[in-house]
């Protein structure tokens, strides 16, 4: 599980994560949208321990700092950013001495063929194009077997059989419990997934949907999109769906 509890994030005088608090159970996939500059990449950067943050964060009822934390959390950037003179295979590798896996071969096996990296493996980082890279940083989180993993835009710059391979692998995580939050500014990419919808503008949650209470109401998610991306006046824009 993720809590989120009135994250807030400033660079000197500006506010990238205003008073940010949600929560997202075990098996949930929950979506960050907004545009180019909602905050979202802010706001997975600074789960993932990787920025200084007003407020606090757990993951799986552990201090996102702590080691704890770290063990269980995967993390896909949303620009890659692979050991240029580390191989493919050595990426792996890497990340199994780091996190002690044992028997974890054959999961990279797995992981490398799903993802079509199996003529790639002896390339070193600096050689592969950005798809390249993307597919990499996938593997990389998914090969420590993670309760909880953070993806910042994970379909830009995959291939389609990458696309449809990446969202198997997030029915398949689903199943199994884990929990995930996925930032985009494309909702169309997420439409078959998402348990929980969070709309960001302006370093806010502009409004929160569960999907269960969506399918009852028929409420059009991209006209809500719209209205508040364009910040046009949206009677519905608050919280709907919260017992």
């Amino acid at each position: 599980m993720i809590n989120v509890s009135h994250l807030t994030k400033k660079y000197h005088r500006f506010v990238a994560n205003n008073n940010l608090s949600f929560i997202v159970n075990d098996g949930e996939i929950a979506v960050l949208a907004g545009p180019n500059g909602a905050g979202k990449s802010t706001a997975i950067k600074c789960i993932a321990g990787l920025l200084r943050f007003e407020g606090e964060i757990e993951i799986g009822g552990y201090n996102n700092k702590s080691l704890e934390a770290k063990r269980i959390l995967g993390y896909v950037p949303e620009i890659p950013a692979p050991f240029e003179l580390l191989t493919v295979w050595e990426h792996m590798e890497f990340i199994a001495r780091a996190y002690r896996l044992e028997h974890w071969k054959e999961r990279a096996e797995l992981l490398i063929r799903r993802l079509e990296l199996d003529d790639k493996r002896d390339k070193m980082g600096k050689e592969l194009s950005k798809g390249m890279q993307q597919k990499i940083s996938i593997c990389c989180a998914l090969l420590i077997e993670p309760k909880v993993v953070l993806f910042d835009e994970p379909f830009v710059g995959l291939d389609p059989h990458a696309i449809k391979e990446l969202k198997a692998m997030l029915f398949e995580l689903k199943a199994k419990g884990t929990t995930i939050i996925i930032s985009t500014h494309m909702l169309d990419s997420v439409e078959e997934f998402w348990d929980k919808l969070l709309i960001m503008m302006n370093g806010r949650v502009e409004a929160e949907r569960e999907r269960r209470f969506v399918e009852k109401s028929g409420e059009n998610l991209e006209e809500l999109f719209f209205q508040i991306t364009e910040k046009q006046p949206s009677a519905s824009s608050k919280t709907e769906g919260t017992p």
